[in-house]
């Protein structure tokens, strides 16, 4: 107990002053004890939740997430619901008028009250003394008993009783495989308070921000379930669940009705569990000594995909440990339980019925986000493209590596994406907040698309060994905090020396596209256009009638950087630098060969949203 005492001090300390001298982020550690009513599908517990301000500020008022109120009639999500253009198929119902028009209503607006979510809080303590609370939605309110100083800890206590919702979106009961819980966002969440103060977006469907800190996590219920999730589970022999017999069931208990699952959960900023009575658990322990817990309905029908799913995830988890680093947890758990896919910490709650490839591609993305959201712990409202986008960056690059036919460029699907979307006109800023996208679409698009393509150009601005680099140093530096978009780029430019401010701002917080252009080509002098808004350098290939190549590199001057030659192969010729305000760039080539072809980037990482004039091949 001394030691781990005594480790958990020095990470603390660690993460109060690694960044900068600056730097701070709050802290909560809670304590739970819930009871499930599984023929109600409801719930009540009590919190404990010691919190510490390790801000500059005096804290008056603390605010809670309540996601579960979301599921009701009138609530936030349900109007949104109605009111946006291209609604999730997944929380609508579709039918068509006699004329065939097709009409789509909100699954949530027609919830009966046994099937709505709810979650209440009572008797809220500040230190043992009332705290006035106040419902707003999915927000709960409290004013304080007593300010919070800068430095100090208090410790709130509560009771708070709830009802899981027919599953509609993440959360929910009796999903359309089966699954009897999906516990996720079930529990009263302390909001995170950083340096932008507090964060208390209503829960609309989208993503989420959390505290660090430490989870003990009990849970009764009637004993023929079987749970998993977030966290170690601490009194296996007790409750004589299979963790330590793969494939097993709950061994029943003569005398009792019901089991107490008892987990914890070292430095999270979540808990997540699923439950049914009809999960088959396996587990995979790696050689690294982390356990792979795989748990999934008794339908013989997805067996094999099960189990052929379990040691492609450990490839998966060896190559995101050596391209980002080491996965810090010694469990992480795929459970069969989601509305698609959707990450948590320490597991991922997936839909388990489909084809090998398709699921194991859910998986590679799901667990891509143990790295870029539960350990690098960005705010996915504000900056939900470093969380998608950099998730789906690591997804292709492994999924690429273990397909049997490799992709010199895994990442087309993404440029096609938001080419198209940029080319639709309904293009917003990244840094727009992930609930005032004017379109679903745009926001996947945006989040998951774009968001990759910023490290696919990275690729292009500083070479994949720098941009990998990059990967492997933001982790290293930023885990178990909050990076910010800034962070990513400043330590980009510290790997490679390149200033990279231009980059992020054109990129993330405006809509600026890249439009390069060759506009001629006389007397062996090739003219390039930029068109768009945005600058960047350029890689010219030249290719010659008798079969040779050359390559230029123009240097983009803002950037004050030179890229190394990513394809040695070819001799390369660096040329004056291009500022950006000059719309046109003339160079001269070497006239004793005849010029077939003439391509800007030819590896296809520029994101030019007009790629038909970056060549130009001659009628020789």
């Amino acid at each position: 107990m001394r030691f781990y005492f005594t480790l958990c001090l020095v990470i603390a300390t660690l993460i109060c002053n690694a960044q900068s001298k600056n730097y701070w982020q709050q802290k909560a550690d809670y304590k739970m004890e819930v009871i499930v009513d599984a023929n109600k599908y409801q719930y009540k517990g009590k919190q404990t939740l010691r919190y510490s301000n390790n801000s500059n500020d005096t804290l008056t008022k603390v605010f809670f997430h309540l996601f579960n109120n979301a599921f009701q009639p009138g609530s936030e999500m349900d109007i949104r619901l109605q009111n946006v253009v291209d609604p999730d198929g997944r929380m609508v119902t579709k039918s068509k008028t006699a004329d065939g028009k097709e009409i789509k209503e909100s699954r949530i607006a027609r919830l009966k009250p046994d099937e709505i979510g709810f979650l209440k809080v009572n008797n809220f303590k500040q230190d043992g003394k009332i705290a006035a609370t106040k419902e707003l939605g999915t927000i709960l309110e409290v004013t304080l008993a007593k300010p919070i100083l800068p430095g100090k800890k208090t410790t709130f206590t509560l009771d708070f009783e709830g009802q899981v919702p027919v599953q509609i979106r993440r959360s929910g009961r009796n999903n359309k495989e089966g699954v009897e819980f999906s516990m996720t966002q079930w529990y009263p969440k302390i909001c995170e308070f950083d340096f932008e103060g507090w964060n208390t977006s209503p829960y609309l469907a989208r993503e989420f921000h959390g505290v660090w800190g430490n989870y003990d996590v009990k849970i009764t219920i009637d004993k023929n379930y079987i749970l998993g999730g977030t966290g170690y589970l601490k009194n296996n022999n007790e409750i004589g669940f299979g963790y330590e017999d793969e494939g097993k069931k709950v061994k029943k208990q003569s005398g009792t009705s019901t089991l107490t699952w008892h987990f914890v959960a070292p430095n999270v900023h979540d808990f997540a569990w699923a439950a049914d009575k009809e999960y088959i658990h396996d587990k995979l322990v790696r050689p690294d000594g982390v356990t792979l817990h795989f748990l999934y309905k008794n339908n013989p029908k997805i067996f094999d995909v099960w189990k052929q799913a379990q040691p492609l995830t450990s490839k998966i988890m060896d190559y995101y440990n050596a391209n980002i680093g080491s996965y810090p947890y010694k469990q992480y758990s795929v459970i069969q339980g989601g509305d698609g896919g959707m990450e948590y910490a320490m597991c991922t709650l997936v839909l388990g019925e489909g084809k090998l490839d398709g699921f194991v591609g859910l998986i590679a993305h799901e667990l891509g986000h143990s790295w870029f959201q539960h350990v690098l712990a960005t705010n996915e409202s504000k900056h939900g493209w470093m969380d998608e986008g950099f998730t789906s960056f690591i997804e292709d690059l492994v999924m690429n590596e273990l397909s049997a036919s490799k992709l010199e460029n895994p990442f087309t699907g993404s440029y096609k994406g938001y080419i198209n979307l940029v080319n639709s006109g309904k293009e917003l800023p990244l840094s727009t907040h992930a609930d005032r996208f004017d379109e679903n679409r745009s926001y996947s698009i945006s989040s998951y698309s774009k968001g990759e393509l910023f490290l696919t150009q990275l690729i292009y601005l500083i070479g994949k060994e720098n941009t990998m680099k990059t990967l492997k140093r933001f982790y290293t530096e930023f885990k178990f905090k909050h990076p910010t978009p800034n962070d990513i780029k400043r330590t980009a430019e510290r790997v490679s020396g390149a200033q990279l401010d231009w980059y992020l701002t054109d990129w993330t917080q405006t809509t600026n596209t890249i439009d390069y252009g060759i506009k001629s080509f006389e007397n062996n002098k090739i003219t390039l256009e930029r068109i768009g808004r945005m600058p960047m350098p350029m890689d010219i290939l030249v290719e010659y009638t008798d079969g040779s190549k050359a390559s230029f590199y123009i240097p983009l001057k803002m950037m004050h950087f030179q890229k190394e030659n990513q394809n040695p192969a070819v001799k390369r010729t660096v040329l004056k630098e291009w500022s950006w305000a000059e719309p046109s760039y003339t160079f001269e080539i070497p006239n004793q060969l005849a010029v077939k072809k003439i391509t800007i980037d030819p590896s296809g990482l520029l994101a030019d949203v007009k790629p038909e004039n970056n060549v130009f091949t001659t009628s020789k």
